[in-house]
């Protein structure tokens, strides 16, 4: 696999910096819904709003499909996680853990979950054994989590 260019990189990684901002918004505004409903609802209304625009962009934009063939049927399960990550999120945020306690616990979790998919090539990755740079930035991530939650001022 070829490298990216300096621009595509920089490209990609405000991508995933932006879409962690646009993350902790959702989690802000689903768990502002739950406090006024339940977690069922703050999972309902953004799963439906998001299948309206997804309609739209898909209408409007026209994409190619990437690949010819179907995608393995586990690949639906996506909302599934995404709902349950809807309710869970919506849960913890009216909780003391609040948006960023929220945010960081997700972030441990997400890191645990993709060194644990590498290190076993889940769902069809390749496979790759962790680093030690892995393994201390999910140390980073844990002890900067507690930190947060347990010295934060709202402790």
């Amino acid at each position: 696999m070829s490298q990216p260019s300096q621009s595509k990189q920089i490209l990609y990684f405000s991508a995933a910096f932006g879409a962690g901002g646009l993350l902790s918004l959702m989690v802000l505004f689903n768990g502002t819904l739950a406090a006024y409903g339940s977690l069922f609802f703050a999972s309902w209304v953004p799963h439906l709003t998001g299948t309206v625009a997804a309609l739209l962009f898909l209408i409007i934009l026209r994409p190619k499909r990437a690949e010819v063939k179907r995608p393995p049927l586990w690949v639906y399960l996506g909302g599934v996680s995404g709902a349950v990550t809807v309710m869970l999120t919506s849960a913890t945020l009216n909780s003391a853990l609040a948006l960023s306690g929220t945010i960081a616990l997700g972030l441990a979790g997400q890191m645990v979950f993709s060194l644990f998919a590498d290190m076993r090539g889940l769902f069809g990755l390749p496979q790759r054994t962790p680093l030690r740079r892995d393994y201390m930035a999910l140390a980073l991530i844990i002890a900067g989590s507690l930190v947060l939650i347990f010295f934060g001022s709202g402790a």
